[in-house]
């Protein structure tokens, strides 16, 4: 009974500060990836085009680098140099998963920058970290330094310390 009050303290503190809450630092230790790893991609389809210097994959499109891995219905690749070798972008959709071994996020779109190592997931994002859940409707991770930003009606449910 004497810790009511102070969870009482801390409800009304946290429904006070919800609402004024529009974006949410979040660590993405498990996201974190050397980006200059190759860029392996297996797709149903591909369509090139050579003088816009971009591929499309469709059908389960999968894409690893390193440990993350990506799958989505429909993944656009956007080549960076004059010689158009190197890749600059990936423009995912319908309904895209990224995947680590600790941490799992889900949104309808995303655009990973090569070269600047981040990923924009925009749409219904669901991040997944251990049991504890992330909801909101962009999600920004930068890969190399691995932290992020949850921004639009953030929701999270966070999984209190079951030790005694």
């Amino acid at each position: 009974m004497r810790r009511l009050p102070q969870i009482f303290s801390a409800l009304i503190f946290f429904s006070l500060t919800a609402g004024a809450v529009q974006a949410q630092q979040v660590a993405f230790a498990g996201l974190r990836t050397d980006t200059s790893e190759p860029v392996e991609v297996t797709a149903d389809s591909l369509d090139v085009n050579q003088t816009d210097g971009n591929a499309i994959f469709t059908g389960n499109v999968v894409i690893i680098q390193g440990p993350l891995r990506l799958s989505a219905a429909r993944v656009q690749v956007e080549y960076g140099s004059a010689e158009k070798k190197s890749i600059s972008e990936l423009q995912a959709s319908g309904g895209v998963t990224l995947v680590t071994a600790s941490e799992a996020a889900e949104s309808r779109d995303a655009v990973y920058n090569v070269a600047a190592g981040s990923v924009v997931m925009t749409g219904d994002v669901l991040l997944t970290q251990g049991d504890n859940v992330l909801s909101g409707q962009r999600l920004d991770v930068d890969l190399k330094t691995g932290t992020g930003q949850m921004q639009g009606r953030v929701r999270t449910v966070l999984q209190p310390d079951q030790t005694p």
